[in-house]
């Protein structure tokens, strides 16, 4: 009996001895995902303040800012199923290391870089990379955590780190540019990259799906091509000529290849975009939701640094401190959102984050209208699209998975991200257009008669990028100096308030389709 107790006794203390390891792999495995995830929100958030001065160091226009942003969330989009298939065949743990590797590279390319192209072809493969660690993160998630009371905490300590990353982005930019040099606003991603290594090898279980699909080739390339299409001709089409045959040709290829990728989903076996999703109500409503937050708050915050900075005079950190307005109560507002959510149900707070953002919109664009704007004049707009954006994000995520059988929530969520992304990118140059345009109708208003059309969309451009310095020299030419330096600023006003209008009433009216969308179809009179 005392050889047993012995033996039970050592057996007990080898299962607490590989329970404690087992929790401790846990833990390096989440510090992993974590400073993989801080790594990718970085690098959404940081780029867009450090904009203004790439576009002089590098002697870029704002069509490269664009493109600079543009191919990342592309090239994301891009690879967001095929990483999953790969994943779940090839083994998680492989493919993230294989994504950090690419990632940290390529960051380094990034920093390396000294022309606006090699800027935009590595952010584009950074871009390959971070769409691939997302992917990856939340599969690993799924698999190492498993029980509910883990799971959970690990999803939330996650999804915490993610908003720190996207929020506190914009200062920690600043801050490494005023401190050093916007070169290691990429460079800080090699020595993280590195740790972020160790600590996979380190912590994280590999896995893998044994019964996995086969990889959607035709509809990758070819919602690849379709989006890339659109951003295209939507980027280049002032440049081009919107009815050039070029410009033609261009759309005409953008709306086969969405035909071809139509098609190929209905007919495959195994499709990346299940279309029946669409008919579930709740599923659809939370979609327009995703759509909603990238149609509005997520790209503007890409052009709001250049007002901060040219309209209102301030210097990279204090724009990075202006928008931590915008940023923070995304962090802040989500854990009431999830208590509203299930006091009142989604299909109530999503539509009516989406017309808080709206509101925001239009009340930022009253504070950047006003004679004495400031930070303080867009406080209040700022504050309430961040807020509608709290209220939004996390219901329309849990919305979306919920909705489907657990059996397709991985397809669920991954419409859901592509949706993101791809409105983000698509946004982008929208934006871009419409401030570029706003502003061009301002100088055609002042400058009427004086200067002909094509230096004036040269000079509209300057303007848009926040290169005024070059642009007050070109006006010296039929104005003096402190005339020039008024027609920029009020132009770029102008301009912005262009696209605060679009970015809010365009929010309004997908929170209104949201709503009827989530509206329960009325019994039959029959019944």
């Amino acid at each position: 009996m005392a050889s047993l107790s012995k033996y039970d006794s050592n057996k007990v203390g080898t299962e607490d001895f590989k329970a404690r390891m087992d929790k401790v792999k846990n833990i390096i495995a989440l510090a992993a995902i974590c400073l993989s995830t801080l790594m990718f929100g970085l690098e959404i958030s940081s780029v867009p303040v450090i904009l203004p001065t790439l576009e002089k160091v590098l002697h870029g226009n704002l069509k490269d800012m664009q493109w600079i942003m543009s191919a990342y969330t592309i090239a994301s989009t891009t690879v967001l199923m095929a990483v999953g298939t790969l994943a779940d065949r090839y083994g998680r743990k492989r493919i993230f290391i294989v994504s950090l590797i690419l990632f940290g590279i390529t960051s380094l390319i990034c920093g390396l870089a000294q022309s606006t192209i090699v800027l935009i072809v590595s952010r584009f493969l950074q871009g390959v990379g971070a769409g691939a660690m997302l992917i990856c993160q939340i599969a690993i998630l799924s698999q190492q955590f498993r029980e509910g009371k883990e799971r959970s905490k690990a999803f939330g300590v996650w999804g915490i780190v993610f908003g720190i990353g996207l929020g506190f982005g914009p200062i920690i930019g600043g801050m490494i540019v005023s401190f050093s040099n916007w070169h290691w606003v990429f460079l800080v991603h090699v020595p993280l990259t590195i740790l972020t290594l160790i600590l996979v090898i380190a912590g994280v279980e590999d896995s893998r799906d044994p019964q996995a699909k086969k990889l959607d080739i035709i509809g990758i390339i070819t919602l690849s091509l379709t989006v890339f299409g659109l951003v295209y001709f939507i980027t280049q089409g002032p440049e081009l000529g919107f009815t050039s045959a070029t410009a033609i040709s261009i759309l005409v290829a953008t709306a086969i290849c969405f035909t071809i990728f139509w098609f190929a989903e209905k007919l495959s076996t195994h499709p990346m975009f299940d279309f029946s999703v669409f008919r579930i109500r709740n599923f659809s409503g939370a979609l327009l939701g995703s759509i909603g937050m990238n149609f509005s708050f997520w790209p503007f915050m890409i052009y709001l640094p250049i007002y901060f900075q040219s309209g209102l005079g301030y210097g990279i950190v204090p724009a990075g401190l202006s928008l931590l307005a915008y940023t923070l109560p995304t962090l802040v507002i989500p854990p009431l959102a999830e208590r509203l959510s299930l006091r009142y149900q989604s299909r109530i707070i999503i539509p009516m984050g989406l017309f808080i953002i709206g509101t925001g919109f239009l009340w930022m664009k009253l504070g950047s209208s006003s004679d004495h704007a400031s930070w303080l004049t867009m406080l209040p707009g700022s504050l309430l699209a961040g807020i509608g954006l709290g209220l939004t994000n996390t219901p329309v995520t849990n919305t979306t998975t919920g909705s489907v059988p657990s059996t397709r929530s991985g397809m669920a969520s991954g419409i859901d991200t592509s949706a993101r992304l791809i409105s983000l990118a698509i946004n982008i140059a929208l934006m871009g257009y419409i401030l570029q345009e706003g502003i061009l109708s301002y100088l055609k208003d002042v400058l009427s008669g004086t200067i002909d059309e094509v230096q004036l969309r040269s000079l509209a451009e300057k303007i848009a990028g926040g290169n005024t310095s070059s642009l007050q020299l070109d006006l010296l030419n039929i104005t003096s100096l402190d005339t020039a330096g008024a027609i920029a600023h009020a132009a770029l006003v102008h301009g912005f308030g262009l696209v605060m209008l679009y970015g809010g009433i365009g929010v309004w009216i997908l929170a209104a389709i949201s709503f009827i969308i989530f509206r329960p179809k009325k019994a039959s009179l029959h019944n």
